[in-house]
Formats: structure tokens, sequence, C-alpha cells
């Protein structure tokens, strides 16, 4: 039987892959093919680059052209994308423009799969985005949207999210330097008088990913800082605006359990005769914390039209069981 006839397949470099080298977009596009392979094809000027030879370390630009003269056989064989089906979910989409979505998380929803079996509000955007047009298959070889920030899963509330890799990168980095703020409501049993900064140091374990929260610092500790503002309160408990200047795990929860004023809800660090009132009294079934505000910074383009801008995500159900007794 004769040589696999071969083809060509034209990559036009988009936004969402520019930037980046040119052997990482051929192991996203191929990636069932071995780095060995890809390199053997780069130097048969079997993959051409604007037309030239290449070597693979080139940065690629919006609007170059990647060339593969394959077999339209062994571009199947080694490109294929798994899109993982999942149960359909009704997204509370906050905000969506073609760089990023805000989506409302409800407590008990992964922000991002913990193993490969999970479901996780990564995988439900993407059905989402698949499913309104707003991104192919096709385009899933080169590219993945993702979330740029992780609530933990019984916490609800805004989750940012890139749909381009403009709005993924630049709201990662807005996000790791903390430029951005972000605000949380939260339900505590006990009462906090007026507004507060709290200092101390969180020290994560990760075996059992708990943390604890020290005066003083200690080996492999973090620094935290946390403000809280009494907002109302109701018989014992109290409703808590929290700004978050540093951002560590389980920094809110523990931070104020360590101070007598734990989230109600809470399993892992609050108090279980507490959670049990809660639970008896108002339906309560997870901890009472709330990502309900973020305010962006001055953002450089494509986003620059987002700089100073902020979104609400309205508080869930739960938190109206105790609520109304403060109306």
């Amino acid at each position: 039987m004769g040589e696999e006839q071969k083809t060509m397949k034209v990559l036009v470099v988009t936004q969402n892959e520019a930037g980046q080298r040119l052997n990482k977009l051929l192991s996203k596009y191929l990636n069932l093919a071995g780095t060995g392979f890809i390199y053997k094809m780069l130097r048969k000027k079997n993959i051409t680059l604007n037309n030239r030879k290449c070597d693979g370390s080139e940065k690629l630009k919006e609007g170059d052209e990647i060339r593969l003269f394959l077999s339209d056989e062994t571009i199947e064989k080694f490109s294929q994308v798994q899109v993982q089906n999942v149960k359909k979910k009704a997204l509370d989409i906050i905000y969506e423009d073609q760089h990023i979505l805000l989506i409302n998380k409800p407590a008990g929803m992964l922000s991002q799969k913990a193993r490969e079996t999970d479901e996780s509000l990564v995988e439900y955007m993407t059905d989402y985005l698949l499913k309104s047009g707003s991104l192919t298959r096709e385009d899933l070889k080169t590219f993945r949207p993702s979330v740029c920030n992780r609530l933990d899963r019984n916490t609800s509330g805004l989750v940012v999210a890139g749909k381009s890799l403009p709005g993924l990168q630049i709201m990662s980095a807005v996000l790791k330097d903390r430029s951005i703020h972000k605000y949380y409501y939260c339900v505590i049993k006990g009462s906090l008088a007026k507004k507060q900064t709290i200092e101390g140091y969180l020290l994560k374990d990760e075996r059992t990913n708990q943390v604890r929260i020290c005066e003083t610092p200690v080996t492999e500790s973090l620094p935290i800082v946390t403000i809280y503002e009494p907002v109302s309160e109701y018989d014992g408990y109290t409703l808590l605006k929290v700004t978050l200047v540093t951002g560590r795990t389980h920094q809110i929860r523990a931070h104020l359990a360590s101070i007598g004023c734990p989230l109600v809800g809470d399993v892992k660090y609050g108090d279980h005769h507490v959670n049990e009132e809660a639970r008896k009294r108002f339906g309560i079934c997870h901890q009472m914390l709330h990502s309900f505000q973020v305010e962006f910074p001055p953002l450089p383009k494509p986003l620059a039209y987002l700089s100073g801008r902020s979104f609400t995500a309205p508080l869930p159900r739960e938190f109206g069981n105790i609520w109304e007794k403060w109306r």
C-alpha cells in the first residue's frame, strides 16, 4: 500500500494563540503526538511558519500562518479534543463579553475539578460556551477557557473567568498582584461592634487542606490581613462585610474563627452547636460566606474598558433565611 497522501492544513494564529512559542502551540494542537514527532516534522519542513522553515522556538503573532503538510489521517490521529459530558447546569452569569465571564457560583459547586471524574464550574462554563457558539471544538485544540480565581466548594459568589487568552492573562495577573478589590458577606455567631483590621500568620497543612492562624510568624507561615465591618446584627448573629487584603487559603473562615467568631455553617473551622442551631432555625447547611462584589483596577488593552468598573452578585437564598429577621 502506498504512502499516505499528504495534504496541507493552515492554522491562522488568533489572539488566543498569539504570544506563545510555536512548539507550545503545536504540542496543544497535536496533543497526542510526542515532542520527537513534532521536532522531526519541523526539521523536514512538514510544518512551516509563514512559508519558512522553523525550529519551534519562534514566538507567535496574531495572523501568523502555520502550515501542516501532513495527511488528514495523521492530523486526526494526533489531534483529538476531549470534552467532558456534564450534567445540564444553568449558570448565573452576572456579566459577559468577548474576553471575560463573571459567574455567581452556587455553594456546593467546585471551581475546578480535584479528580478526573469531577464536574466543576470550568466544565459547565466550557459546555455553556460551546452551546452558545462563543467557542468551538476546534478552538479547544489550542485554547481552554478557565476560571481566574477559585472559591471553596461551599462558598458562593463571584468567580472571574477568561474566555480569551488576554482575558485569562490580565485577570489572573490582577488577582495575583491583588490590585483587584474583592468583597465578601458572611454571617458569624457573635457580636462585633465596629470596623476593624486584623492581622496574623496562616500556616497550611497540605495533607489535610486545613490551616491554622498564629499570632507570630512560624516556619512556612504567611502573613494575612483581613478587614471586617459589621452590617447588621440579630439575636447573636452578625452580618459582616469583609475585605481581603491578602487572599490565602480559607483565610476569612479561619481568621474569624481564631478571634472567637466562627462562620455559621462552617464544618471545618466553625462550632458544631452553632451550626446545628442554624440548621434547625434557618435551614443552613453550608458556610455562610459569599463573594458579592469585585472592583477592577486600571486595566491594559484590550480590557481597558473594564477599568474602575464594579460588579455585584446577589445574596443566595440561604442568607435571606436569616436576613429576613434583620429587615
